[in-house]
């Protein structure tokens, strides 16, 4: 599956995920502050599967179901990478299990 992390994510968490998982950034693909909408339907041109951001407000910003992508926001109470290394964890079960919806909430 193709994830794109958001710019708010730090970029040496795609070393968490396992190589079943192809991890690009948004910086990686030229999409620094792009609005919300927009980076959504960048993310569905170019065949992303998944988003994943710590952008709690996402999901009352946008109508997510307008999107074939999985959107994943991480809980976090900030964005270091130690903090966010146990969400990867979670993700990838959630991923694999193939029981979810287009919009993942990771506590």
């Amino acid at each position: 599956m193709k994830i794109l992390l958001d710019e708010n994510i730090p970029t040496k968490l795609r070393f968490d995920f396992s190589d079943a998982f192809q991890i690009i950034t948004v910086k990686e693909m030229g999409w620094l502050g792009k609005k919300n909408g927009e980076l959504l339907g960048l993310l569905t041109l170019n065949g992303f599967g998944c988003f994943v951001t710590i952008d709690k407000n996402l999901k009352y910003q946008q109508n997510l179901s307008k999107f074939d992508v999985i959107v994943v926001i991480l809980m976090a109470p900030d964005n270091r990478h130690q903090t966010l290394q146990p969400f990867v964890e979670k993700l990838i079960l959630i991923l694999t299990s193939g029981n979810f919806n287009n919009l993942i909430e990771i506590t």
